[in-house]
């Protein structure tokens, strides 16, 4: 893995109470429920993997908690703040607050890395001094400041990931939301984009909900570790799970698990069973 930073990025604030939460909401388009009546938060610090195979509405719910979907009934809060029902120049803000990892990486291909990087700092006006040297600090954490000048087409797709990982942190989110960031990956390219994000949760501890249907990214999160004196990560003791770290599952529309990874593998709900085996 690459070597520590020479400039961290900056931790989260402490949060006081959940830092997102899901308040019985329900979600359609014009037909069926997509979700129905969800409920769950996370809390500082926290880690939730959301699970279920494709269709079952998980990047939906993702979309809710930044107000890029607005639910039919129910209430999303990021940081205390009710977000559901806020005109758009008020959910701007409170996105700001927030770093979104999009399905395949959703990159610029007209912009360079460092422009798809700075995106929202050049909208803000940031001084150009400023943005490179955050921008600088952000692909220093993802392994990737020599491509600071390059065009997204010149990277691989596992390279183009971490790109839009450095773009989620240069505001310093206080909240992070990954959409199957190692969607289309080869397993080796997964594990490098996992060991980035278990960086993340394990040094600055920022909370994040991350959506997948890969048990082995999943299951990889939960039992290993960042060691930052060797800045790599590296497996817990056998029979360890990292603390922080739980579990959601979907089906039909329906949340129906939420816990641990030692209650995950020990549901007796058929439909968890069967996603497992």
């Amino acid at each position: 893995m690459n070597a520590p930073l020479a400039s961290p990025v900056e931790s989260a604030p402490e949060a006081i109470g959940p830092v997102l939460e899901f308040r019985d909401i329900t979600v359609s388009f014009d037909g069926p429920p997509v979700l129905k009546n969800i409920s769950f938060s996370v809390a500082p610090g926290e880690t939730r993997i959301l699970l279920g195979p494709a269709g079952v509405g998980k990047s939906v719910l993702l979309k809710t908690a930044n107000g890029l979907v607005q639910p039919d009934s129910g209430t999303v809060a990021i940081l205390g703040e009710t977000i559901t029902g806020l005109p758009e120049h008020k959910l701007i803000p409170m996105r700001a607050r927030t770093g979104m990892v999009f399905q395949e990486g959703a990159l610029f291909d007209s912009l360079t890395v460092r422009d798809n990087v700075a995106y929202q700092l050049v909208q803000e006006r940031t001084p150009d001094e400023e943005i490179d040297e955050r921008v600088h600090v952000a692909l220093r954490f993802v392994g990737l400041e020599q491509t600071f000048s390059l065009f997204p087409s010149s990277l691989s797709g596992g390279m183009r990931r971490r790109v839009a990982i450095a773009r989620a942190l240069i505001h310093y989110p206080e909240l992070l939301l990954y959409d199957s960031p190692t969607g289309g990956l080869d397993p080796v390219t997964s594990t490098t984009i996992i060991e980035l994000i278990v960086k993340q949760r394990d040094v600055y501890k920022t909370p994040s909900l991350l959506v997948t249907h890969r048990l082995q990214d999943a299951f990889t999160m939960c039992t290993h570790r960042f060691d930052e004196e060797k800045n790599v990560m590296v497996p817990l003791p056998e029979g360890e799970t990292h603390t922080s770290t739980t579990f959601l599952m979907l089906n039909e529309g329906g949340l129906i698990f939420d816990g641990s990874l030692h209650e995950l593998v020990h549901s007796e709900n058929e439909f968890v069973r069967e996603f497992l085996e």
